[in-house]
């Protein structure tokens, strides 16, 4: 494939993701009280912090008892779990940055994306991928967190 067509495919994924996000409501959502959009945003922020400084309880903390955190080839569900899978994380990987790019929300929903960057730690091999999350969210806590990252094609930041 081209690289015109292969970031055209891309493309059109984030938009059908963002799409849904936007225009489809299921029943489990519909039935919950709406979060305040600016609470959404400080709780994306202080996910954020916590990726940055690798605080694994402070970021199992945001998710719901059942919550789960889904990323390409794994899923996590559980604050216990996850818990465990960021402090196995940070003991792999330094030196994490994350630029928000932009956040969109509708009602009890998010999409972020992101620019990420961390070290390896055994090669010292520098990271970096674009990066865009799918957060939903339950009585002010994190249920779900999607992520689809881009390490093929992520733009260049200093």
């Amino acid at each position: 494939m081209k690289d015109w067509s292969i970031n055209l495919v891309k493309g059109l994924i984030l938009i059908l993701i963002l799409f849904n996000i936007v225009f489809y409501s299921t029943d489990t959502f519909a039935n919950q009280d709406n979060m305040n959009q600016e609470d959404i945003r400080i709780l994306i922020s202080k996910a954020k912090d916590a990726w940055i400084a690798q605080d694994a309880d402070a970021l199992a903390q945001m998710f719901t008892p059942d919550g789960e955190m889904i990323v390409p080839g794994k899923k996590w569900r559980g604050q216990a779990i996850i818990r465990e899978e960021i402090n196995n994380f940070a003991q792999q990987y330094s030196d994490v940055k994350i630029d928000i790019q932009r956040i969109i929300v509708e009602n009890n929903q998010a999409a972020v994306e992101w620019y990420y960057q961390d070290t390896h730690k055994a090669t010292g091999r520098r990271n970096q991928a674009d990066d865009v999350i799918v957060v939903d969210f339950k009585d002010g806590l994190i249920s779900r967190w999607r992520e689809y990252f881009d390490t093929e094609t992520p733009a260049s930041k200093q």
